[in-house]
């Protein structure tokens, strides 16, 4: 946590007094290890070996103050980014009041003047995050951290903004955590809180329930051979180590006590006895539990699918691995998935030639509609990826082992050294056939508004649940993004902790190819219209999607910030008619 105590500081991250005396009389008993297995070799990593500053800012000397405006310069609702000298602030005008914050969104630095205020809070114009004006915590998603919040002073007229140069600087802000009261005496084999997963749903699980005082054991174990990091980027930035995509670095989880177990993996769980079984035959008994678990991505079936040099992208050494092979080489990606193209986009400028195969007749048809799918397509196009669509793979041909030569059932053949498979996933739920957990047809396990699923005390999160969506109705729905696993990890926590929260986040996701981002917010599964403004040939573009008169869901490129704004409409309950769209 960073916060700036309020000794003669205008401008500042504010905790209130109950919190700050909380922390101060917080335990700092011996910290428990951090079991962080590299290469399948489990090291211990305790406090004292990675001493760290958890509060840099404390009693800063480096204070600045400027004058920054006339009170008249802004208007209610209005928003200005204000220069300090060493540094820039959000100033925001809201029913009279000025509130100045952080002018970064966090995740990945947006902006925030470009985005949209609506009733005290501030979302990001990109992806969709929201901040709360008054305090700067982070109230929607993607993203961990929070803005550092700064004090206004008004005097004759003015507007003055005193801040210390470090937090302006940094333009984040961890939120205050709580850390173990004591893990000497606990039983290896026995925690409060087991989460299953190391996505951003099992993370910010475990960083919300710290942020909300507990003070327990909390244990995370994943598959994984890593801490957890920003999965999104495996296919946007494929080249990324995993140091670079790291959510949280290794010191972070020492600090605050949270275990992560990797490369192990839940076989079974026995929710009579409260215990998780692992693949190794290690037991772990639990007070609650999270299932993170996330999808699996499907693999082809057809002839010669063991040939070297297939990939499914689900690590940072998988992407790594195809950049490395695809270099100067011919590619063939297999599903004009989100996955795939984003993969198409990056590895465009880097192969000798890219190929695209994909059953459907336009990419993302289903999901942007046919006019903004072909839109898409003639801009990878333009970049040289060749699309040979309504057709599948019949078979992977090998010279030496290799793969030399992807076939299609349309009787085309590809040469191909590389072959990316993105056509989908499969919840990765297999090991909770038994568990009594109440599980749907295609996998996926039911929560209600609170992520609880029909065992008390057992949530899930992520890409792995169906969950009612108070956008549509509170109709059970899957939505395998992002943003959307941050917010299951709050709800998630808040809730193994009674405080009876129930999600009501808007979707919001987004892709990014050859430069180029599109925006989504929404639920547009089902629409039976798309109401588009601008101009598609430009790639500058709005799209509504409607089922029957009303609008689900939103897609742009180039338009912000107009996504956010229609998340802002729908988060607050209001309907969008197509009348008023068209």
């Amino acid at each position: 946590f960073l916060f700036v105590p309020a000794v003669e500081v205008k401008i500042e991250v504010v905790i209130p007094e109950k919190e700050r005396s909380k922390e101060e009389m917080s335990p700092n008993g011996k910290a428990s290890p951090l079991i962080y297995k590299v290469n399948g070799t489990a090291r211990h990593y305790h406090l004292e070996e990675h001493p760290i500053a958890s509060n840099p800012y404390h009693y800063p000397k480096d204070v600045v103050e400027a004058s920054v405006c006339h009170v008249k310069d802004l208007e209610n609702g209005q928003m200005r980014e204000v220069d300090l000298g060493c540094g820039k602030a959000l100033l925001i005008k809201e029913s009279g009041e000025f509130y100045a914050m952080g002018h970064k969104c966090p995740h990945y630095g947006a902006p925030l003047v470009k985005g949209v205020l609506s009733k005290g809070r501030v979302r990001c114009p990109w992806h969709g995050a929201c901040f709360n004006i008054s305090t700067g915590d982070i109230e929607d998603f993607p993203g961990l951290d929070s803005l550092p919040r700064f004090q206004v002073k008004i005097e004759k007229e003015k507007v003055y903004i005193r801040a210390s140069k470090q937090a302006l600087q940094m333009q984040r802000r961890t939120k205050m955590m709580a850390k173990c009261i004591s893990l000497s005496n606990y039983n290896l084999s026995s925690t409060n809180v087991l989460i299953i997963g190391a996505g951003a749903a099992g993370l910010v699980c475990a960083e919300t329930l710290r942020q909300e005082g507990f003070s327990d054991r909390i244990v995370m174990c994943t598959m994984d051979r890593h801490l957890p990091y920003d999965r999104p980027k495996l296919s946007k930035s494929m080249d990324s180590h995993p140091e670079q995509i790291a959510l949280r670095p290794k010191e972070f989880f020492c600090t605050y006590d949270i275990e992560v177990l990797t490369e192990m993996q839940v076989a079974a769980v026995d929710v009579k006895n409260k215990i998780a079984v692992f693949k190794d035959g290690f037991k772990m008994e639990y007070n609650k539990l999270l299932i993170a678990t996330g999808n699996t991505p499907k693999a082809l079936s057809c002839k010669g699918k063991e040939v070297e040099n297939v990939f499914n992208i689900r690590t940072p050494e998988d992407a790594n691995r195809v950049v490395k092979l695809a270099t100067s080489k011919n590619v063939v990606i297999v599903g004009a998935s989100f996955l795939g193209m984003e993969v198409a986009a990056y590895l465009a400028e880097r192969a000798h030639s890219v190929s695209l195969v994909e059953l459907e007749e336009v990419p993302f048809k289903k999901f942007f509609g046919e006019r903004v799918g072909r839109a898409v397509m003639k801009m990878f196009e333009s970049h040289r990826v060749k699309f040979y669509m309504q057709t599948e793979v019949s078979e992977l041909r090998e010279q030496e082992g290799k793969l030399k030569e992807v076939v299609l059932k349309s009787g085309k053949v590809l040469r191909a050294d590389v072959c990316v498979v993105g056509i989908g996933a499969v919840p990765a739920t297999g090991f909770l056939k038994q568990s009594g957990i109440n599980i749907d047809s295609k996998g996926f396990i039911v929560v209600n508004k609170m992520m609880q699923t029909n065992i008390p005390g057992v949530f899930a999160a992520g890409d792995a649940v169906t969950f009612p969506l108070a956008l549509r109705n509170n109709k059970k729905v899957n939505v395998p993004h992002w943003q959307m696993a941050h917010m299951h990890g709050r709800i998630a926590a808040l809730n193994m902790l009674a405080h009876g929260m129930e999600i009501s986040t808007v979707p919001y996701l987004w892709t990014a190819m050859f430069g180029k981002s599109i925006r989504y917010a929404g639920h547009g599964e089902g629409f039976d219209d798309v109401v588009i403004q601008g101009d598609l040939d430009e790639l500058k573009f709005v799209a509504f999607y409607t089922k029957s008169d009303e609008v689900v869901a939103v897609a742009s490129m180039n338009y912000d910030p107009i996504v956010s704004k229609v998340a802002e409409v729908l988060a607050a309950g209001r309907t969008i008619r197509k009348r008023d769209v068209e």
